[in-house]
């Protein structure tokens, strides 16, 4: 029999785990099947290299979900920005350099064209960036006028097929790719008991120490294995460097910043944060600037390795980039999303492709089982998914009333920082960990809607 704090935690962390466990049954399945293909060294290679492009832009889509909205032009994007690298390097020989900056600017204006029309003219995502997915699929066409164009410079190519460079030469293996993967190992383990020690001074109920030591070793036996097994055949693949560098970041952002904060304060309610003073169309307008951005990069990565830019890229990428955050565990109505969370998710539909292809399946049986895998991940909608939600870094978001906001907000017998006790079961603004309503200043309020109290009932604003 568990203990009963053991348990409750599994039970809130439910999804959580669950994803993390479904990609370990889904790896140990193929890797069955295809009788120890899939987690060959030169398997695992492809495998990353395949899905670098999903992974970067499943970045982007997971902030711009979280703010309450959707993208369905990433896919043009990327073919549209392939097309143009392809344009400026194989036909007008720009430098690569100078040819990155260009790519990278275009699809910054891109993404705040459509964010601008989204935040600041009220057209919803979903109308504004399917235009734009048809425009851009026409202007990638126009571009390389209906014909492949490359082969691209070998310097572009290290982009997405190159590999660390060694400094120490070994007749067996890649020792430097292997220090580095195993450097980053212990890295990450020292970040989770880091913010393992963080989550105990705040007074946040942490993670069980059975648990958390399951865990941590269990992750880092395998992220050794993985580097090791890499490290035997070319060693650590560029892209994944650059992959492993924008989960970082945008982990760090989504937790610890107040952009980030910010994004899920107006994901869980956009008029609550409105009247806390949250800019709320500067907020949308950077997400799908950021997400323009990565869209880009994505796509010179996709063209960097087919060393080509066809008219057809970029085609369908939309719904593996999105299927990966919802299977991840973002909310369609915003909110709700984690970086590790998209991550696995990406890797989940990587490893069924891939899985998929080793065994010979058909294509069009593909897409029938990856569609009923995104059904059966989000059947469940667990209680929370698809209303508040915690948010990562123990801070929570509640539905909050924004007449009861603005009431809370306004002065009170002429004090600006008036007290109020919204009425009990009034639809009066509580708080997730206590369920109480709370008594808060002006002041508190405010603080309390930019995302910056725990979520630990201990800590609650009304029990100050």
């Amino acid at each position: 029999m568990l203990p009963s704090s053991l348990r409750a935690f599994l039970s809130a962390h439910l999804r959580d785990y669950g994803m993390l466990l479904t990609l370990v049954c889904i790896m140990g399945f193929f890797q069955a099947v295809t009788s120890g293909t899939l987690l060959q060294p030169l398997n695992l290679t492809n495998l990353f290299l395949q899905n670098s492009y999903i992974v970067v832009m499943a970045l982007g889509m997971l902030l711009v979900i979280v703010a309450g909205h959707i993208d369905l032009s990433v896919g043009s994007v990327c073919g549209f920005v392939g097309a143009l690298a392809a344009v400026l390097m194989v036909e007008m020989e720009w430098p690569v350099l100078p040819s990155l900056a260009v790519c990278l600017v275009a699809g910054a204006i891109i993404g705040g064209l459509q964010g601008w029309f989204v935040a600041y003219l009220k057209i919803p995502s979903f109308i504004v960036t399917l235009a734009g997915m048809l425009v851009f699929k026409g202007l990638a066409l126009a571009l390389l006028g209906g014909q492949s164009v490359g082969p691209f410079p070998e310097s572009f190519q290290i982009l997405s097929s190159g590999f660390l460079p060694e400094l120490v030469t070994a007749a067996d293996g890649h020792p430097t790719s292997l220090a580095i993967g195993l450097c980053l190992v212990l890295a990450i383990a020292v970040k989770e008991f880091a913010a393992r020690r963080r989550a105990a001074a705040v007074g946040a109920a942490p993670e069980p120490w059975v648990l958390f030591s399951l865990r941590l070793l269990a992750q880092s036996g395998a992220l050794a294995g993985l580097v090791w097994l890499m490290a035997s055949y070319k060693g650590l693949p560029t892209v994944l460097l650059l992959m492993t560098a924008l989960v970082a970041l945008y982990g760090f952002i989504t937790q610890r910043t107040t952009l980030g904060r910010r994004v899920y304060a107006v994901g869980g309610n956009e008029r609550a944060a409105r009247l806390s003073g949250i800019p709320t169309e500067r907020v949308t307008l950077l997400c799908f600037v950021n997400m323009g951005v990565l869209a880009a990069l994505a796509g010179l990565v996709f063209a960097a390795r087919l060393n080509t830019a066809t008219p057809k890229a970029g085609l369908g990428f939309e719904l593996d980039v999105i299927a990966a955050c919802f299977i991840g565990g973002a909310s369609a109505s915003g909110g709700v999303g984690k970086v590790m969370g998209a991550i696995i998710g990406a890797f989940v539909m990587g490893v069924m492709n891939n899985g998929m292809s080793i065994l010979g399946i058909g294509i069009e049986w593909q897409q029938v089982i990856k569609g009923l895998r995104q059904r059966g991940a989000l059947a469940p909608d667990p209680r929370g998914r698809w209303r508040g939600a915690p948010v990562p870094g123990g801070a929570c978001v509640s539905r909050v009333d924004p007449l009861t906001i603005q009431s809370m907000l306004l002065p009170e017998d002429g004090g600006a920082n008036a007290l109020r006790r919204p009425a009990q079961g009034s639809g009066a603004a509580t708080c997730l960990p206590c369920g109480s309503g709370c008594v808060r200043s002006r002041a508190s309020v405010r603080e309390a809607l930019k995302i910056k109290t725990s979520s630990s009932a201990a800590h609650c604003p009304g029990k100050a």
